[in-house]
């Protein structure tokens, strides 16, 4: 579904832009008769027109693609106008090209749909972000009270004090998903993928091994999931910057510093890897995993009769 809505999107906004043939004196938009919803959203900052080539029109185009360059350059255009100045920047930082988010929000008003289904579409992205931040909420506090520290670090707390813990651990969570909502490390599909990016070189493998191999045990688990995201993480900050402060960037986030043309957002995979290998090699030098345990793996793969 986001994918389609995306695209309709994307080709509402250029049909918007571009009102005649491409090239043409009258073909694009003139900025002075722009529609009503662009005027409302740019005073938001998600939406904006930098006139390059001061004709007092709008050319919204890939001004990335070399190929269409050279034709683009000879009607006169000298890049794509349309920017967005990203949450809490300033005019300066100004990027290239609308906000991805206001494309979705936006996409009701652009195809002249009465206000009523704005108001579904925002309401919908409200239900959905709440919805999931809710259960995201229970479920870190829980792994960090009871998984944690009740059953590893100190068994011996009473509920009370678990209740306790998982309240603290649950503002924790809300504090740092705070910091990287004003600080995205990128837009709704990126954050997601580096997020989905992290549990694979994490989560994933101990998974996988935990049920297809008896022989996976404690020391190998942990050593993999550290060095899975160790390594994605790692990769992640030296090209987005630490804690996704780009300013804090090793090789900044250009393709030509990437491995093996591999973007930080699908590291994940490298790290899912990485996580595998650590994890075997460490469970085949350390002890074996309990014989309960064994038989309880054993169990999952094949189901008793009793």
């Amino acid at each position: 579904t986001a994918p389609a809505v995306s695209a309709m999107a994307r080709l509402n906004l250029t049909q918007t832009i571009q009102t005649g043939v491409i090239g043409s004196e009258d073909g694009s938009l003139e900025y002075a008769k722009r529609p009503d919803w662009f005027k409302k959203w740019e005073t938001t900052g998600v939406l904006r027109h930098n006139d390059k080539n001061n004709d007092g029109r709008i050319q919204y185009y890939n001004d990335k693609n070399e190929n269409f360059n050279q034709q683009s350059a000879s009607f006169g255009w000298k890049g794509n106008e349309l920017e967005h100045i990203p949450f809490g920047k300033k005019e300066k930082d100004a990027k290239n090209g609308p906000d991805n988010d206001f494309l979705v929000l936006a996409n009701p008003e652009i195809a002249n749909l009465p206000g009523w289904v704005v108001a579904l579409v925002v309401a919908g992205g409200l239900a959905a972000a709440l919805s999931t931040a809710a259960g995201l909420l229970l479920a870190i506090s829980s792994a960090i009270s009871h998984d944690l520290l009740k059953g590893i670090i100190k068994p011996s707390i009473s509920e009370k004090q678990e209740l306790n813990a998982s309240r603290l651990a649950m503002v924790g969570a809300i504090i740092v998903a705070g910091y990287f909502g004003l600080n995205p490390p990128d837009f709704a599909a990126g954050t997601v993928a580096i997020a989905f990016g992290l549990a694979a070189s994490s989560i994933f493998p101990v998974l996988m091994m935990g049920i297809f191999s008896k022989k996976m045990n404690r020391q190998g688990a942990i050593a993999g999931m550290i060095a899975g995201m160790g390594i994605t993480l790692l990769y992640v900050f030296q090209h987005k910057g630490i804690l996704f402060i780009s300013s804090t960037s090793f090789l900044g986030n250009m393709e030509p510093n990437w491995f093996l043309g591999i973007t930080p957002n699908a590291f994940g995979a490298i790290g899912a890897l990485v996580n595998f290998a650590v994890a075997f090699a460490v469970s085949k030098t350390s002890d074996e995993a309990p014989k309960e345990v064994q038989d309880l793996v054993e169990n999952i793969r094949i189901p008793s009769n009793d």
